[in-house]
């Protein structure tokens, strides 16, 4: 084969590789098709279940109430952050928060977590690590505001206003705020009933493996 050849087959089989990685990046981090429905989810997005069943048994908190969390704060986007401002009405300007990811963890919390767990290498965009954090997010508001982790309306409600803005109730006067966190709730039983009638599917053969 000549050196021109070579080269040439080369450069195909490195594009072919690009071109592939690039398509699988963009199935895994694309959101599921149907949000609305837990099993959809799951049989859509395959390793979904294993994450937010270890965090279930890691945390105490249920599926159904992760998913209804992340549904809320990013519908599932893996890299969503909050829009930026107007500068003169024109120009994009500062975003509100450092909220990214998932979870809309933001970045101080998110340090706070990786410190507390060990975690060093959690991303915000990865799906498991996202659940983990929202695990870990509604342990401490059982510890500090006693609000269990199965009620995803109290949770939610520290969720956005912090374990100290709950308890010194910030949020009854946010009509908005409750109404989402009702709307939370509402998607949270929703998800546990449909989990009702497939989750058998994917517990099998699934053994409880911690995160490192």
């Amino acid at each position: 084969m000549s050196k021109l050849r070579y080269r040439l087959l080369n450069k195909g089989l490195v594009l072919v590789s690009v071109m592939a990685f690039s398509l699988l990046s963009a199935c895994a981090t694309t959101p599921p098709d149907d949000i609305g429905n837990a099993c959809e989810i799951f049989r859509d997005k395959k390793g979904w279940y294993k994450a937010t069943r270890r965090v279930e048994k890691k945390w105490g908190m249920p599926i159904a109430v992760q998913l209804a969390i992340i549904r809320q704060e990013s519908s599932f986007k893996h890299n969503v952050r909050p829009d930026r401002k107007k500068f003169l009405f024109v120009f994009p300007g500062r975003r509100p928060s450092s909220a990214f990811g998932y979870a809309q963890a933001l970045e101080t919390t998110w340090e706070t977590y990786k410190a507390d767990t060990g975690r060093r290498g959690a991303d915000r965009d990865q799906f498991k690590d996202a659940v983990d954090f929202i695990g870990w997010y509604g342990n401490l508001s059982r510890k500090r505001a006693g609000i269990a982790p199965s009620d995803a309306y109290r949770q939610y409600l520290a969720y956005h206003e912090g374990q100290g803005g709950y308890l010194r109730g910030t949020w009854k006067s946010k009509p908005q705020l409750k109404r989402i966190a009702r709307t939370v709730a509402d998607n949270a039983a929703r998800y546990d009933r449909q989990l009702d009638r497939c989750e058998r599917e994917f517990r099998r053969g699934i053994p409880f493996i911690p995160f490192i």
